[in-house]
């Protein structure tokens, strides 16, 4: 049943490469515009808890808008990818149109001692990846799927312009040690929950559990941290890719002071496009003794 389940995802992408990129996000503006009418839908739950928690200062209006507009761009992140996996590299790199402190990144990469890339879930993560790969030695860090062929899948579509791949494991973590060494460019989202190995932090004044990896690298290889993400721009019109400084507590030796720079880092890039951004995942799952988990039903 899984292996029918992945076939069945890889035909659908298929299906969805076919598409022009703005005939692909209207289908996924109305699939997630559904989603953001059925109230009882996981996905609306959860959207709503995290905006909840993250912007008490809106009013309810406003929070209602926030959420439909954000899943109606989580609709249109999902029928990208076809455009993302599928499309010849030149032709989905035509969809960018344009990048914004570049310069930051060559500056980075010229310190001689590699550049983490900050790349939150926010805007379209895949045309992020995909540039990067085409320009420089890049490296990202990810989680491989449970499902063996979409894992294959994966792997071959992020690779197409010399991207590698690491796991996020113990021998994902050294291929990603030896790319910093030599001056290369490694990328990883901070902005889910880590398996293990991580320590609750603040991220939208709410306590998130929250690798350590990431400032552990920096602090280890001496690595520059710089953010990156791809905004989705409208009427099927491309992306515009922005690059930004990291907060600078993330270079601080106290491990829980970098760890809440990086946090603050992500914040700041999704401040700067919140209906982009994926409030539909778990983020404040797991939470230290005594604290309420936000997403059980009561």
């Amino acid at each position: 049943m899984k292996h029918l389940k992945a076939i069945l995802a890889i035909l659908v992408l298929g299906l969805m490469s076919l598409l022009p990129l703005k005939w692909a996000q209207s289908l996924g503006a109305f699939i997630g515009k559904r989603s953001s009418k059925n109230h009882d839908s996981n996905l609306y739950r959860i959207t709503k808890i995290n905006v909840d928690l993250c912007f008490p200062e809106l009013s309810p209006e406003q929070k209602e808008k926030l959420i439909a507009t954000s899943l109606i761009e989580t609709g249109k992140t999902f029928s990208e990818m076809g455009m993302s996996w599928l499309w010849p590299p030149a032709r989905s790199l035509k969809t960018i149109k344009q990048v914004n402190n570049e310069s930051l990144v060559e500056e980075s990469l010229s310190h001689g001692k590699g550049v983490i890339l900050i790349a939150p879930h926010l805007g379209n993560w895949e045309i992020l990846n995909l540039y990067l790969s085409g320009r420089y030695t890049f490296t990202a860090m990810y989680r491989p799927p449970k499902l063996k062929l979409m894992d294959d899948m994966i792997k071959k579509m992020r690779a197409r312009l010399g991207t590698k791949l690491a796991a996020a494991d113990a021998s994902g973590v050294r291929i990603v040690m030896k790319a910093l060494k030599r001056g290369e460019m490694v990328g990883i989202l901070p902005d889910q929950e880590p398996a293990i190995g991580g320590e609750y932090a603040s991220f939208f004044g709410n306590s998130a559990y929250t690798m350590k990896l990431l400032p552990q690298l920096a602090k280890q290889t001496g690595a520059k941290v710089i953010c990156g993400y791809a905004e989705r721009l409208g009427n099927g019109e491309g992306f515009n890719l922005h690059f930004i400084e990291a907060d600078p507590s993330i270079y601080e030796k106290d491990l829980s002071v970098a760890i809440e720079g990086m946090n603050r880092s992500v914040e700041r890039c999704v401040r700067a496009l919140p209906e982009q951004y994926q409030w539909e995942y778990k983020r404040f799952d797991h939470q230290p003794d005594g604290v309420l988990r936000p997403y059980r039903k009561r």
